[in-house]
């Protein structure tokens, strides 16, 4: 089961709930804000969210993070290169909001690292690290499902911006190319700020011709 909820109190960013339907177990992906309104959500439906998993580091994918693993006493995981982002409000540019965010209690996992369900192994997400808009940013893959969730690699018929820290333009542009346009063509990419596309659709964008296999 996928759940999209819309958060808008810092600028509109689609938070998903990525549930198991038999034990209603599940992940949550990018909590960026209104956490009161996520945990509400959480308990109407009667989810249970061992893990709180991050495309990357910017304050409108992180803000609900401190409230909600303090709630549910979730697991709150990132790539890697994510601690930079976790721990300093200029590079998740929380410095320009009235309240900086720091993570503390983060595991960072490296590219291709396999995230499970205690209940049910079966329900599981690959990272797969895309750096270029972050030098974090990841997308995380479910090949049984059909879908990714990308956060700000994607977004349809566009991409991330570049120009923030740890942004690169041609890094971004070359792991979107290898390690995303390359998963079946029917993948649903589901990004944080536009709506739904497919692998499909984005290969025929130009940015990317001469790039793709």
């Amino acid at each position: 089961m996928i759940l999209q909820v819309t958060v808008t109190e810092y600028l509109p960013t689609n938070v998903y709930f990525y549930i198991d339907e038999e034990s209603k177990h599940g992940f949550i992906i990018d909590p960026g804000a209104e956490a009161a309104k996520l945990k509400k959500v959480a308990e109407e439906r009667g989810f249970v969210i061992e893990k709180i998993l991050l495309t990357h580091g910017h304050f409108d994918h992180i803000a609900a993070v401190n409230e909600l693993q303090a709630a549910w006493g979730a697991e709150v995981i990132m790539q890697e290169n994510g601690k930079n982002y976790a721990e300093n409000p200029d590079w998740n540019l929380s410095s320009q909001l009235r309240k900086e965010i720091i993570l503390h209690d983060v595991t960072y996992l490296p590219h291709n690292a396999v995230i499970t369900l205690k209940d049910n192994p079966d329900h599981k997400l690959q990272l797969i690290h895309c750096p270029g808009h972050t030098s974090d940013g990841c997308a995380f893959y479910s090949e049984k499902d059909g879908i990714a969730f990308v956060g700000d690699c994607v977004f349809r018929e566009s991409y991330g911006r570049t120009d923030l820290p740890g942004g690169d333009e041609e890094t971004l542009l070359r792991h979107i190319t290898d390690r995303l346009l390359t998963l079946p063509p029917e993948t649903i990419l589901l990004s944080a700020h536009s709506e739904e596309t497919t692998v499909e659709h984005e290969r025929r964008m130009p940015w990317y011709a001469g790039r793709l296999k």
